[in-house]
């Protein structure tokens, strides 16, 4: 017993937090989170169940900060100059977001449940925080500073989650169909459309299949901003 405990503590000496949570990273890009689990990680890690929930806990406390680490990590490559407004500041951490989801197409998920579940973790009160601060700063009313942070956070994550849906979610979506084949495939399906029935479907088909996801994030958001002024 004791040969082995100084076996499991060599192990753990090894094996590091950072390693394990890289490699939960690269599991779930590949696999999505049905191919993260603690067995994965032992054989990819050539190490022992035991030296995982040492370094991270349970498969849910892994989740919970790998998606930190990608956040984190996504708002530390944001431009060295700083941001002239409070709009810019909030379009610099939403495109982080965007970017980082385009990047993991399972962070979409994990940001919302983080959301929901976890109003105290650090990725939750982290986008509050940086949002929130800008709302304030755009001078909308304090007595309004839940409600206009959450509107912003809410279509932040269910634009950049839509994207990730469209870019391969595997949800009743084809995971094979690149975003050209998705678009495309809508375009032809609108276009047998009756004209007199659906003359808004017919006049959009066109800006449906050119319109570029970054540019048509920063519209819902400046439409967003646009209407916090009316709080002022």
């Amino acid at each position: 017993m004791a040969a082995q405990g100084r076996r499991t503590q060599r192990r753990n000496q090894v094996l590091s937090r950072e390693q394990i949570i890289d490699t939960a990273i690269e599991l779930l890009d590949t696999g999505g989170e049905g191919a993260l689990t603690i067995r994965a990680l032992t054989e990819r890690l050539a190490t022992g169940s035991g030296a995982i929930y040492y370094h991270v806990g349970n498969r849910d406390e892994l989740l919970d900060t790998v998606t930190e680490t990608v956040v984190t990590a996504a708002w530390a490559t944001e431009p060295t100059r700083a941001p002239a407004t409070p709009e810019d500041e909030i379009r610099v951490v939403a495109l982080a977001l965007f970017d980082a989801i385009a990047a993991h197409q399972w962070l979409a998920t994990r940001l919302i449940l983080q959301i929901i579940r976890n109003p105290v973790g650090p990725v939750t009160v982290g986008i509050f925080e940086r949002i929130g601060r800008q709302v304030g700063a755009l001078g909308v009313p304090r007595a309004s500073w839940f409600d206009a942070t959450s509107a912003l956070v809410h279509y932040i994550l269910g634009a950049v989650s839509q994207n990730a849906h469209i870019d391969g979610d595997t949800s009743g979506v084809d995971a094979d169909a690149d975003r050209e084949e998705f678009f495309g495939a809508a375009a032809a399906a609108w276009q047998e459309l009756d004209p007199e029935d659906y003359p808004f479907m017919h006049a959009i088909i066109g800006q449906m299949s050119e319109h570029d996801d970054r540019e048509q994030f920063l519209t819902g958001i400046a439409i967003v901003l646009d209407g916090l002024t009316h709080l002022r």
